[in-house]
């Protein structure tokens, strides 16, 4: 028989094994809640039960609000913006009395207090007067700072001077974009029903106004059609868009129209005006993230599947009008999402609008060489307004401007 002072020896160890055990169990379970296994675990099928509200079919409501009529189903949100700073007369024509035709308008999602940057960008590829015979239109998208009686009263002198501030009455922040993409969609629609491809952007990109009407003219073979020595197309994403389109396409089409679902795209001169066009950096299979430290941290009552539709990155993107009247009647019956981005995907996949990729909108910041940036439509990490200066100017006199 073991001494009485042993017995407590063993008990007390077994005790402190047993709260061993039970320390791992509880922080391991923490970080296993904290890195997302347990909702990664609990994630619903995309491909077998996707739904997002509003649920079910809603083209009849969306082919009513087209038509002018009031929707048999009231919309899921409205966009009734109280407008701080309007551009009205943007896309008038001099004498204000009918809607210009334009083939661009830019729609600059800027923050509040970025004054050198918006200045710079219309000094550079915002320049409304690049191209002659072009018309071109640039409009900034703002919210407002609480509280800054100063900065507020910059961006009304701003405005008095450019007439080119769009600014809501929402709070100036990331997770804001999204109605302030809403806004933009909005304005858009309403005040310059006459511009053929509307361009959204942020105000921290490299653009190029001359590669971007290129890859208009013909985005499937961009920049391929131009004859020139052109990089090769060795991008998944891009072959398979390209394949997309040309496994519909009909030979004997006088016109020759490609399609890929509803998308069509005219190859040889011009875009069709009925084209419906949805063009970025497109990502496919993508997963939301489950982790707690992230910043993109998206819980299973937000969204409960296991990947996100194909979507465009919100940094920079174009549609077409038909694609933007889609996209914006669609919205009304599209439950608002944090990430601006994943709220357009899911309106495209409400719309049936498919989202067509082109890697040379870069959504990272793609290394800088002059010959490196012939064919960059747009380029993401130029925040810093006399760099971006300079490498427009670069590549102008380059003649990829």
């Amino acid at each position: 028989m073991l001494p009485r002072q042993t017995e407590k020896v063993i008990r007390s160890l077994k005790k402190l094994k047993v709260k061993h055990w039970v320390l791992i169990i509880i922080v391991s379970g923490f970080l296993l809640e904290y890195f997302g296994v347990f909702r990664q675990l609990n994630e619903r099928s995309y491909e077998k039960e996707f739904s997002y509200p509003i649920e079910g079919d809603i083209s009849r409501y969306v082919d009513e609000m087209k038509r002018g009529d009031t929707p048999s189903l009231e919309p899921f949100m409205n966009h009734n913006y109280y407008i701080l700073k309007n551009p009205r007369e943007k896309c008038l024509s001099e004498d204000l009395e009918h809607y210009d035709d334009i083939r661009v308008l830019y729609l600059v999602k800027s923050s509040a207090n970025h004054f050198k940057q918006r200045q710079t960008i219309r000094e550079t590829w915002g320049f409304q007067n690049r191209f002659a015979d072009v018309p071109i239109r640039t409009v900034f998208l703002l919210g407002q700072v609480k509280d800054d009686l100063y900065l507020q009263g910059s961006i009304e002198n701003e405005f008095q001077q450019h007439k080119d501030i769009l600014q809501g009455d929402f709070i100036d922040t990331y997770f804001n974009n999204t109605i302030k993409t809403a806004m933009g969609l909005s304005w858009a629609y309403q005040q310059c029903p006459r511009s053929r491809f509307y361009l959204f952007v942020d105000d921290d990109y490299y653009v190029s106004t001359r590669n971007l009407l290129r890859f208009l003219r013909n985005p499937v073979n961009y920049p391929g059609y131009l004859n020139e020595d052109v990089i090769s197309f060795d991008d998944t994403q891009q072959k398979v868009s390209q394949r997309r389109l040309h496994q519909e396409t009909n030979a004997d089409e006088s016109i020759n129209v490609f399609k890929s679902r509803n998308l069509q795209q005219l190859v040889d001169f011009d875009l069709p005006k009925d084209v419906r066009l949805f063009a970025g950096y497109m990502l496919e299979s993508a997963r939301p993230l489950r982790h707690r430290s992230s910043k993109w941290f998206v819980s299973l009552e937000e969204y409960p599947f296991d990947r996100w539709p194909p979507y465009v990155t919100a940094g920079s993107y174009v549609l077409s009008r038909a694609g933007l009247m889609d996209m914006y009647y669609t919205s009304y019956f599209t439950k608002l999402f944090r990430f601006d981005d994943i709220w357009l995907a899911l309106i495209a996949k409400k719309a049936n609008l498919e989202p067509f990729h082109c890697p040379e909108f870069h959504f990272y910041r793609k290394p800088y060489t002059v010959r490196g940036y012939k064919y960059v439509i747009s380029s993401h990490g130029f925040s810093d307004p006399e760099e971006l200066s300079r490498i427009w100017n670069e590549q102008k006199e380059a003649g990829n401007a």
